[in-house]
């Protein structure tokens, strides 16, 4: 963890943890020349943020009425809270970090009165939303003006940082300057997450899901999918790991195809890990929402790989930066049930190809995606912001444009 004596990095997200933000947690324990400090307004159930110190801000609410009514006033004009404020400025920060376009919005009122310096990771549906569906209030009434308010943090010096190249496109797109964006790669601990189970010849034919339960994951393609796949391989396993408002009807869509897919709900990262432990395959077979919303390059993908688990995916901006289709997993084309099957049937009955997947896939995440590469690239741009030369940069993790 950080130095003592180190400089103060800020980093928050708007809810402290859930399961799917894990990498937050990790991205910060990696930090090695400052100390980080997690901030968020609503703690949820999930990921245990120690050692980590963390800061509740403001919220309207835990408040009474008319203070609510104030908060949220606050917000709709783009004012900072005033015990938010206090609270940031006696912790004595360098800089505020923060994740997702939304928060960042909350919180650059804030930031201005501070006149801390801002960095922004962008992970894709703060940039795939379209802007009408933000400016129809279906993000909630505050959220009407994200997008213009997002642009706005561009042109007053904000940088950001896009989980790919594919979002650094889209956030150009967005009205974002050009030179405030880069590509950088959270990272993956491999010293955690490596092979621990069997070699994938020796598995059962088990595919995993992991991820929310929700229209953009795609699991309702991997269900036709798999009914296509039983027909051939009546051994073959599905576990679905996640939890969200489609379960019900992809439970009643697993019972109507006559399937025994194991819906295991969320887990914990460790009990994750397990499952990739004994998983043969990993399915993301992610989709574009009607809003616009896609994924970005999913941790999942990364961590699977990492753990030498090949992946069959259809997110649409994983092929060539965590998927190498043909080499460490398959991409294919969305809403392409045939498709996916096909290739989940080579990765459950080849046990050559498999290995040698298993094998290509955990040497990618090794070369490119090491956490504490990548996190010496962030530190590099940490220090950049606050005018400091940590030590060198050893840009291999992190490509500006």
């Amino acid at each position: 963890m950080s130095r003592a004596g180190a400089p103060r990095v800020l980093i928050f997200t708007r809810e402290l943890l859930p399961y799917s933000q894990t990498f937050i947690r990790e991205q910060a324990l990696s930090l090695r020349h400052w100390q980080p400090t997690l901030a968020g307004v609503r703690r949820v159930e999930g990921v245990d943020p120690a050692p980590l110190p963390c800061l509740t801000l403001a919220r309207s609410g835990s408040l009474a009425a008319p203070a609510q009514f104030a908060a949220m006033a606050r917000e709709w004009l783009w004012l900072a809270d005033p015990l938010s404020l206090r609270r940031v400025r006696a912790g004595g920060y360098a800089l505020i970090h923060a994740h997702f376009g939304p928060g960042a919005v909350w919180l650059w009122p804030l930031v201005r009165r501070l006149r801390l310096p801002l960095l922004v990771t962008l992970h894709g549906y703060d940039v795939w939303v379209k802007p009408q569906w933000w400016q129809s209030g279906a993000g909630g009434p505050v959220y009407r003006r994200y997008p213009a308010r997002l642009r706005t943090l561009g042109r007053c010096g904000v940088r950001f940082l896009a989980v790919s190249e594919g979002i650094r496109e889209r956030a150009i797109e967005y009205g974002l300057p050009p030179e405030r964006v880069c590509v950088h790669y959270i990272g993956v601990d491999t010293t955690r997450f490596c092979m621990r189970g069997a070699p994938l010849a020796l598995r059962r034919r088990r595919v995993a899901f992991i991820g929310r339960l929700v229209e953009k994951k795609g699991c309702t393609y991997l269900l036709q999918a798999f009914a296509r796949l039983r027909a051939d391989l009546p051994d073959a396993e599905l576990a679905i790991i996640g939890d969200g408002p489609l379960r019900g009807s992809l439970q009643q869509q697993a019972q109507a195809l006559g399937l025994q897919a194991q819906f295991l709900g969320a887990l914990s990262h460790e009990q994750v890990r397990a499952q990739l432990d004994r998983a043969r395959v990993v399915c993301v077979p992610s989709v574009q929402a009607d809003n616009g919303d896609s994924e970005g390059l999913p941790m999942l993908i990364l961590e699977a790989a990492a753990m030498g688990v090949p992946v069959v995916t259809s997110a649409r901006l994983a092929g060539g930066e965590g998927v190498v289709d043909g080499r460490t997993g398959f991409v294919c084309a969305e809403r392409a049930p045939d498709a996916l099957a096909q290739r989940l049937h080579c990765v459950l009955v080849d046990d050559d190809r498999a290995s040698a997947m298993s094998a290509a896939a955990a040497a990618l995440v090794r070369e490119r995606y090491e956490l504490a590469r990548c996190t010496r690239g962030l530190e590099a741009i940490y220090g950049e912001m606050v005018g400091e030369d940590l030590e060198p940069t050893g840009r291999a993790a992190t490509q500006s444009r």
